[in-house]
């Protein structure tokens, strides 16, 4: 497959954007500046009730973690991407939820902090899309780690730079990207920066 990109679409800090994808094709996220969280929401094309579910994928691959290789299922449990290249550290998480009004009004945002719940209505919405529901998504470049207790640790990114991950698509679906606004949790070093959307391969 080659892998000049055959769309480029930049996702501004605090903001999400979403790209349609055939069964086949790979879709590339970019960490431009480094340190930032991305947040990764995939829906199977046709099928607004088909999404991608971390919960169910993580009952499937028997990991909490995503790892190089291994599929991410639907709430159908059918495979809709497969993670095929990651040229950052590798700290992904698909525990946490994504970002939304209730969770900032909790830390004592202003009521207009932005949100990953909000990036991910508006970016379907640009591609003619919607959802009834927010699903738990892939949270690239995220460091959550677990201890031996149970507790979560919540960890700034350690991506570099240009640092990326790559996931191919195994059903017709829209990927949505939201550049995590969170700069009260350290995640972004308190300051969320640019990503960008790479979209590699012929549709069919």
């Amino acid at each position: 497959m080659t892998s000049t990109p055959l769309q480029r679409t930049v996702v501004p800090p605090r903001h999400g954007r979403a790209v349609a994808l055939a069964a086949g094709q790979r879709v590339r996220v970019i960490d431009i500046e480094g340190g930032q969280v991305g947040d990764v929401f995939a829906f199977v094309s046709g099928a607004r009730d088909e999404y991608h579910s971390a919960a169910h994928t993580r009952a499937h691959v028997n990991r909490l973690f995503p790892a190089l290789g291994e599929p991410f299922v639907t709430n159908l449990r059918r495979p809709v991407l497969t993670l095929v290249e990651d040229t950052s550290p590798g700290h992904h998480d698909m525990l946490i939820p994504a970002c939304d009004p209730e969770r900032y009004a909790a830390l004592g945002a202003p009521p207009d902090h932005r949100s990953c719940a909000q990036n991910l209505a508006e970016a379907l919405a640009e591609v003619g899309e919607s959802t009834a529901v927010i699903p738990q998504p892939i949270n690239v470049f995220m460091r959550i780690p677990v201890d031996t207790d149970g507790r979560l640790g919540w960890l700034a990114a350690e991506t570099r730079p240009g640092d990326s991950i790559t996931f191919q698509a195994n059903l017709d679906c829209v990927v949505a990207v939201s550049a995590c606004p969170q700069d009260i949790v350290d995640i972004n070093h308190g300051r969320p920066t640019t990503l960008e959307i790479e979209v590699i391969g012929a549709r069919n």
